[in-house]
């Protein structure tokens, strides 16, 4: 049997997490190596991909113009319908057969995004998902609880591979039978757990019920992504579970989970990962430029993948970019936490809102539990919000003056924080449904536009 030293010196995970010649590297330094990759891969995209080839030709521009970073403000955006026209493969940039893994969106509003990585791409990608973890605070030899869901959905396999590059045990739980998983995170002794917000809240939840106070166990650290989530929430889970919360983010057009992520010291934005990733912000309305420290949409260029290139693609995540040093010591740029997307937006009553900002009015009211959705429904010519929140167990919910009360204090509280005005109904304990992967936030029940 190999003896520990043996076992320390074969590892192969030794150099898979913080780098600190890359990490913090000098800005100077870090955006010549970004220029470097950048230029690779336009020149690729550009000799692989049919639709890169005419949107540039359209733009008149070319990777042989290019002589600085700034240049790729000339070159066009890549969106998701991109991805849709040219389904299923006609985006990757290598042939069919150098894939090796494919993942695919649901496909419920039409026909469904694919991505591909090759051999590398996913090396690269268990790498950075290492990075991050490692940023966050967990550890070789951690037993990592991944509550992601596994399959064409990125989030499972990604910080699964990752977390075992990094030289943790993991618990491939997926989402779904929640006291199962319960009893597995006490039982193995966890002492990090990947999910989305929602369902971790869930856990926590159904926890409670069965008596387990995950507050006592090993768990530390949570890796938490998928979704937008307010700080009222990163407080309810890390008061209810024992943990310090930490936002990780991605997509799968980019990569999956893994793009950014908040390092455990701060917690006070996500590191980018710039030496794969350039990140710029724009006017969602316009696509203008927007300034570091700017808020608007968050457009992203992989800088080093081989199967799926994306230029300047749009995520629709609104949020905005800073410089700021980092009491770290990372020097990469830091993406402010997401408060939305901008197709996500809402307007009530001529009032523009985002999901996520009714959440973090919520979480925290007196009598209300964290649970809630929001159902827009059509009357006439004008769309109709419906709030349905839950009561918690201090409430009388049997009391009809209580809810009614209860009610209106929740809608004058959103009128107040938020400027909206919509119906509010209590619901009894447990009557919002629960998540088990991507929560779902908004109930839509205005009639679908003929195609």
């Amino acid at each position: 049997m190999a003896t520990h030293a043996a076992r320390k010196r074969d590892n192969p995970r030794a150099h898979t997490y913080f780098s600190p010649d890359v990490e913090t590297m000098p800005r100077k330094q870090l955006q010549r190596l970004q220029f470097e990759r950048l230029r690779r891969v336009l020149h690729h995209a550009y000799a692989n991909v049919p639709h890169y080839r005419r949107s540039f030709e359209a733009a008149k521009v070319s990777p042989f113009e290019l002589r600085g970073l700034g240049d790729l403000r000339r070159f066009p955006f890549t969106a998701k319908a991109d991805l849709r026209d040219n389904y299923p493969f006609g985006l990757f940039a290598v042939p069919r057969e150098a894939l090796i893994r494919l993942h695919a969106s649901s496909g419920t509003t039409g026909k469904p995004t694919v991505v591909g990585y090759t051999a590398t791409d996913l090396a690269n990608w268990a790498l950075l998902m290492a990075r991050s973890l490692f940023a966050a605070g967990v550890r070789p030899g951690d037993i990592v609880h991944n509550a992601y869901g596994y399959g064409l959905f990125t989030g499972g396999l990604g910080a699964h591979d990752g977390a075992q590059r990094l030289g943790c045990t993991v618990v491939p739980a997926s989402g779904g039978g929640t006291e199962r998983q319960v009893t597995l995170i006490k039982d193995f002794g966890a002492s990090v757990l990947c999910a989305t917000p929602s369902y971790a809240l869930n856990i926590a939840e159904v926890a409670e019920r069965m008596g387990v106070d995950l507050r006592r166990s090993p768990l530390r650290v949570g890796l938490f992504g998928a979704e937008p989530w307010s700080d009222g929430l990163r407080r309810t889970l890390e008061s209810r579970l024992g943990i310090k919360a930490i936002d990780v983010y991605g997509l799968s057009e980019i990569m999956g989970p893994g793009v950014a992520i908040e390092c455990h010291e701060a917690q006070a934005g996500l590191h980018g990962w710039e030496d794969h990733f350039l990140f710029e912000i724009i006017d969602p309305e316009s696509g203008e430029p927007r300034d570091i420290g700017e808020t608007g949409e968050l457009v992203i260029t992989t800088l080093t993948k081989e199967a799926l290139p994306m230029i300047r693609y749009r995520t629709r995540d609104i949020t905005r970019l800073t410089d700021e040093p980092c009491r770290c010591g990372r020097t990469h740029l830091r993406l402010r936490r997401i408060t939305g997307r901008s197709d996500d937006m809402l307007i009530v009553r001529g009032v523009n809102v985002y999901p996520s900002q009714i959440e973090a009015t919520l979480v925290g009211l007196p009598g209300i539990a964290p649970y809630y959705q929001v159902v827009v429904e059509r009357s006439g010519a004008l769309d109709h919000v419906t709030l349905e929140v839950e009561a918690d167990a201090a409430v009388d919910v049997e009391d009809e003056a209580a809810r009614r009360s209860l009610g209106a204090a929740v809608a004058h509280h959103l009128k107040s924080q938020l400027g909206i005005s919509c119906d509010v109904a209590v619901k009894r304990p447990g009557e919002v449904p629960r998540s088990e992967g991507k929560a779902v936030r908004v109930r839509d029940l205005r009639p679908k536009s003929p195609s």
